[in-house]
């Protein structure tokens, strides 16, 4: 569950213009083999997943944040985006959906996930040049609509350290 402040105003709702998705449909009647299918979907999933990630940096860009990292790397994880909002470092996890069957994408940020996100933004910090900046965790909820077009949900200061 995000932070309950996250959940009461403080996102921003919009349509990401030009952004670009497919919609995966899986019907398993037609595959021969579920190991392939699975790859398959895997293979799909990944670049939904690229593309929300690209959606979601244009967005912050637009909204007048700095793209510092794009899939920061380092031993506890990867984090999607690190971005700056002023003087803020901004940790932002992307989740991307076609369909709420599986719940709406906000949802699929855990504790667990939440947790990791903690420590992938300390060790970022070890190598960041400035010591006393305020961080962020945000979480951007992207529900595609239709082949160009998606909802985006921008969860400001969806958990962390100071919530």
């Amino acid at each position: 569950m995000l932070n309950d402040d996250a959940m009461d105003g403080c996102w921003r709702e919009d349509v990401v213009p030009g952004a670009v998705y497919e919609e995966y449909p899986h019907d398993s009647a037609h595959d021969d083999d579920a190991h392939v299918d699975s790859e398959r979907i895997g293979v799909k999933n990944k670049e939904l997943g690229r593309r929300g990630e690209a959606a979601a940096a244009r967005y912050l860009e637009f909204v007048g944040y700095e793209i510092l990292e794009r899939n920061w790397v380092c031993p506890a994880g990867e984090a999607d985006i690190v971005a700056r909002q002023g003087d803020t470092l901004v940790f932002v996890e992307v989740k991307t959906r076609t369909g709420i069957q599986k719940g709406f994408p906000a949802e699929a940020v855990t504790p667990r996930k939440r947790a990791r996100y903690e420590k992938i933004a300390a060790w970022y910090l070890c190598d960041y040049g400035e010591v006393n900046i305020p961080i962020r965790f945000d979480v951007i909820a992207l529900l595609v609509l239709k082949d160009d077009r998606a909802m985006v949900k921008h969860y400001v200061n969806a958990f962390g350290w100071d919530c």
